[in-house]
């Protein structure tokens, strides 16, 4: 016997399908070597692989196809506003018209533009986000652009992992109880609830 479902479904049209993933501040190079930073809504992780999805029309795919390194900062809960000064920035000159169109403007020094500080890094050269709690040093392996797509997929090698040292146990384990990512969820920030338990393949 199937279980009933207690509730009513409806057929939606979503604009976009923003169904809650982690914010990443993508850290790539300029043609002058300075930083530039970019607020993005679409990753995932797998391994040492990461895949992230890029705007064609922004600055951060532009410099992975001439300089193919990053670093993935993953910011918690606390810096969302910082994320969020970034949101409406470009370091595209002139700002794209798609974007313009948007209300994008073009800023040069991201990092004081939002009240971040630039870390050097030990592995790739574009600076990582010192607020950040995890940073992933990473060169990329792929870029590809699906057909008529407002976005580019950009696989990722992660190659080092920087970690505030209070979230670490174990040597090599990130502590769940002391991490939590901002979740884009339907374009707004959330962080995450209490914990519900674990998995069986847990090792923390």
């Amino acid at each position: 016997m199937e279980r009933a479902i207690q509730h009513e479904i409806t057929i939606i049209h979503p604009k976009i399908l923003y169904y809650g993933t982690p914010v990443v501040l993508l850290s790539t190079l300029n043609e002058d070597d300075s930083t530039n930073i970019s607020p993005l809504s679409s990753s995932w992780a797998l391994g040492n692989v990461i895949v992230l999805g890029i705007g064609v029309n922004g600055k951060s795919l532009e410099n992975l196809e001439r300089h193919p390194e990053c670093v993935v900062n993953l910011p918690h809960p606390p810096l969302w506003k910082h994320v969020e000064q970034l949101a409406p920035l470009t370091g595209k000159n002139p700002v794209p018209k798609e974007k313009k169109e948007l209300g994008f403007q073009y800023e040069k020094d991201k990092f004081s533009a939002c009240g971040l500080t630039p870390v050097s890094s030990l592995c790739v050269q574009p600076d990582r986000v010192g607020e950040c709690p995890l940073q992933i040093e990473a060169v990329v392996k792929n870029i590809g652009v699906p057909e008529g797509a407002f976005f580019g997929i950009v696989e990722l090698e992660g190659i080092q992992v920087h970690a505030f040292q209070e979230m670490v146990i174990d040597d090599n384990h990130i502590n769940p109880s002391h991490w939590s990512p901002i979740i884009y969820n339907f374009r707004h920030y959330f962080a995450l609830g209490e914990e519900l338990g674990k998995t069986f393949r847990s090792t923390t």
